[in-house]
């Protein structure tokens, strides 16, 4: 039965990454938990004996991703992260396209947040590598589904909070100048709790809100702001709600502890 949802999930449309220099100590289950960050996976093949897999994404954009963690380390290893099937420098298709409600695709992610995903989860990445994602981001640009579907929270949460013309990043950056106890008291006042759930709606209605939407929106970034919003993460993910630390939701990967990850990313 096994063998058979193997072959199903191979023969079907894929986009394989080709994974060498594998430490002896890594597991498939480790490998799946590094690369899950890129986007979905399919499959992955993990010969042992030849140090070498074959990583399989359901997405092209997925593979991309992979591509930006070549010459990093895993495990103390270094690890060749190359692909015949897609290229780092393919431009992603821009096609709109309706966001879903329940969140966004990890792989219609910017790069550079998908960095910060890591960095946050307890995973050390070079500059090289934090560089390498920023210029992917602004090569290729970032999706149309992912911008609209954070224009359309701005948009949706500003007209619940604020009224019918409001954008959150827009009302709240109003009362950035104020002190952070006036913003928490507007936030309680107009329900934040109420009607935003997930990790997106409560950074972009904190004080910080427009920062945060410039990080997901624009390819403009500098290494120290995939940092920054790495910390922000990292501290939702400890359950420490601050003014630059909403909570975790399923829109970022999952939490797992520095001592639980696969090893290291540098270069």
């Amino acid at each position: 039965m096994k063998s058979l949802l193997h072959s199903a999930l191979t023969s079907m449309t894929t986009y394989p990454v080709q994974v060498s220099g594998i430490a002896p100590s890594t597991t498939k289950s480790q490998l799946h938990h590094f690369f899950s960050f890129c986007g979905p996976i399919a499959a992955i093949d993990h010969d042992e004996k030849s140090a070498v897999a074959i990583v399989r994404f359901e997405k092209a954009s997925a593979a991309k991703t992979a591509l930006m963690l070549n010459g990093g380390t895993l495990d103390s290893a270094t690890l060749s992260v190359t692909s015949d099937a897609v290229k780092e420098d393919d431009h992603l298709q821009q096609a709109a396209a309706d966001a879903p409600t329940g969140g966004i695709d990890q792989s219609d992610k910017p790069r550079a947040a998908i960095a910060a995903e890591y960095i946050a989860k307890g995973y050390s990445l070079s500059d090289k590598i934090l560089e390498r994602a920023i210029e992917m981001d602004r090569k290729q640009g970032i999706s149309a589904k992912f911008l609209q579907y954070f224009h359309q929270l701005d948009e949706g949460l500003g007209k619940r909070a604020f009224g019918p013309d409001a954008k959150v990043t827009t009302a709240v950056q109003s009362k950035v100048d104020e002190q952070i106890k006036q913003a928490k008291a507007i936030d309680e006042a107009k329900g934040f709790s109420r009607v935003a759930h997930g990790y997106y709606e409560r950074a972009i209605a904190s004080p910080l809100g427009q920062r945060v939407l410039q990080f997901y929106t624009d390819t403009s970034k500098q290494v120290h702001d995939i940092h920054e919003e790495a910390r922000r993460i990292a501290q939702a993910d400890k359950g420490k709600p601050t003014t630059e630390a909403p909570v975790q939701s399923s829109d970022a990967a999952p939490a797992t502890s520095p001592e639980k990850v696969a090893g290291t990313v540098q270069n």
